[in-house]
């Protein structure tokens, strides 16, 4: 099981396009967001990491955790 800083799918440094990206490494590319997301997603949770998904600005848009959640929900869900 790998643990490090997550997947993080973010738009391609080319403009074109959308990577996933884990401790500074590019995992994969894809050419639409929704493909890239789903990819992340898996690689997330194989990994056992939290998932960032960024916008094409760049800025985070949404975090889905699929380990050990640092910040689990108060509701107990």
């Amino acid at each position: 099981m790998h643990r490090g800083g997550g997947v993080h799918t973010t738009p391609a440094a080319t403009g074109r396009g959308w990577v996933n990206q884990s401790d500074g490494k590019v995992l994969s590319w894809h050419r639409t967001k929704v493909v890239a997301v789903a990819a992340g997603r898996a690689a997330a949770r194989a990994r056992r990491v939290e998932h960032t998904i960024h916008r094409m600005d760049g800025r985070i848009g949404e975090k889905n955790s699929y380990g050990a959640d640092p910040c689990p929900p108060k509701d107990g869900r």
